[in-house]
């Protein structure tokens, strides 16, 4: 068999957990790895443990700001005019709702927003690759919670796990918006690893982090089998705009998770969003 072409792959959160562990995993295949994250500290053990010299560039930034997400987009634009891969797992839990710099509430600014605005602002050094491919680990197929379309920055009614499934929900239509509006050459894959061993869960409250940690050690994958599909969607990239997978199972795009006209909405919406805060 030949060998795989060697590629540049931009990766956020990639200082810990599955993106971590991609990150090093594209590095021993030969890639070039952009690592996004908010831990310097992480970044810098990233660094020291991949031992990649030029091949791995970790950029600190704080994804749930539009302006660093925009900072960081013209970044890699200008120090790589060609991207092959962007693969993304940004993502925190927050126990109590906190907003940005930029008024806007957290999960929702770093678990969707800084998604749309990567795979988005990306998309020109996409388009120079061979063979370009969006990977967005998430949870579809999950098909619980909803966008609170009157209330998206959840003011009035805020939950942990409301604000996860929401932003869950949003990233599922931003696949397919991205693939229904053309938005470049990339395929855009929503991939659903499934309970993992991985994800910083610093910030919840002690119990959870206990009660979690227990579940994990006997219901939990291990990040390496988690992230295996990864590397086939990098290697060699669906066909089809738009691929969903479940734990392994495609995901049926008729499910209303995955409706179009919502998807074409929210698109409509975050662009009103964002360009109110440029305007400010």
């Amino acid at each position: 068999m030949a060998a795989q072409p060697r590629r540049t792959v931009v990766i956020s959160g990639a200082t810990s957990g599955m993106g971590r562990a991609t990150a090093l995993a594209r590095l021993d295949r030969g890639d070039t790895v952009i690592a996004i994250g908010s831990s310097a500290a992480r970044g810098r053990s990233l660094v020291e443990q991949a031992a990649a010299g030029d091949r791995l560039c970790f950029v600190h930034a704080d994804l749930s700001s539009v302006a660093e997400n925009e900072r960081v987009v013209a970044e890699i634009g200008r120090d790589n005019p060609v991207v092959d891969a962007l693969v993304l797992f940004a993502n925190r839990p927050s126990p109590r709702r906190v907003e940005t710099a930029e008024g806007l509430e957290h999960t929702f600014a770093l678990y969707y927003l800084s998604r749309y605005l990567l795979a988005r602002g990306l998309t020109p050094a996409l388009d120079a690759a061979a063979d370009p491919v969006v990977v967005s680990v998430a949870g579809v197929g999950t098909t619980a919670g909803s966008i609170h379309w009157d209330d998206l920055q959840l003011t009035r009614r805020y939950g942990t796990v409301r604000a996860q499934l929401q932003a869950g929900r949003a990233n599922d239509l931003l696949g397919v918006a991205f693939a229904e509006q053309h938005a470049g050459r990339a395929r855009f894959v929503l991939y659903h690893p499934g309970f993992t061993r991985s994800g910083d869960l610093s910030p919840l409250n002690p119990l959870a982090r206990a009660v979690i940690r227990s579940l994990a050690r006997v219901a939990a994958r291990p990040v390496a089998e988690a992230i295996e599909p990864i590397h086939g969607f990098l290697d060699h990239p669906p066909r089809e705009a738009l691929t969903a997978v479940d734990r392994g199972t495609l995901v049926d795009p008729s499910l209303p998770t995955l409706n179009r006209k919502d998807a074409l909405r929210l698109a409509r919406v975050t662009e009103d969003l964002l360009r109110t805060l440029r305007a400010g």
